[in-house]
């Protein structure tokens, strides 16, 4: 692995001081591999810098804080000594809920080279913008939905289908257990009326995803007339259960 460079704090404040508004550089050295990832597991990249900071022994990092609570993360381009890697840390707000970020486009790190001032013009052309960005929407987004968007439970219902799975691969329902508002409904989605096993059926020439699109309807049809549709596997048949074998000597007397 590359050792990490000597240059890197003093080439952070010189970038920092070039940044527009008011930049400051903090400096950290690792004393354990593990210690990187402290700051880089804050990384706003999903792309080259998030990768070499966690595949790589990198030693140390800066973190350069400007102004609107932004944060880049600054560290040594492994096997390229000519060149530094920066990227976006996640914005450190306790307001922030992971589903703020949903949706928005990550603001992803580039490759800047050692030129303090070139760096600078570099990040102010690709980064700050895309950052700042990303910034908005989040925020935006907390200030529009501050808790996550739970799914409501389905409402109670009085009447419910329940459509059952039969072991020999027929789906259907007995009759007498289908409200009468919802027979309609089943004829007119395919389900066919058997008299002799008393029960709604659903063919299987229809193909498996035949019956399942027609289930599927069947259940938004019914769902609107606020009737509920239950899909179950029918409860296995229970062996027949034999008597226990006669003692020898009772079997002996009765021959």
């Amino acid at each position: 692995m590359p050792s990490a460079r000597t240059d890197l704090d003093t080439f952070a404040t010189a970038l920092a001081d070039r940044l527009p508004g008011v930049w400051t550089s903090e400096y950290h050295r690792h004393l354990a591999y593990s210690d990187q990832f402290t700051v880089s597991e804050q990384l706003w990249d999903a792309g080259h810098v998030g990768y070499v900071a966690t595949e790589f022994v990198l030693g140390h990092e800066a973190v350069l804080h400007g102004p609107d609570q932004q944060h880049l993360y600054l560290s040594d381009r492994p096997r390229s000594s000519h060149q530094f890697v920066v990227a976006p840390l996640e914005p450190d707000d306790d307001a922030l809920q992971a589903h703020h970020f949903d949706g928005v486009d990550e603001p992803h790190g580039i490759v800047i080279p050692d030129d303090p001032a070139r760096a600078a013009a570099l990040i102010v052309r690709r980064a700050l913008p895309r950052y700042e960005q990303a910034l908005q929407a989040v925020r935006r987004n907390a200030a529009e939905q501050p808790e996550p968007p739970h799914r409501q439970a389905p409402p109670q219902v009085a009447q419910v289908v329940t459509l059952t799975w039969y072991d020999d691969g027929v789906l259907g329902a007995p009759y007498t257990s289908v409200p009468e508002e919802a027979r309609m409904a089943l004829y007119a989605h395919g389900f066919q009326y058997h008299p002799h096993q008393a029960a709604f059926l659903l063919p299987t020439a229809y193909g498996e995803d035949g019956r399942a699109l027609r289930v599927q309807a069947v259940a938004r049809h019914l769902a609107q007339r606020g009737i509920g549709v239950n899909l179950r596997h029918a409860a296995p048949a229970t062996p027949a259960v034999l008597p226990p074998a006669l003692p020898t000597a009772v079997r002996s007397h009765h021959r």
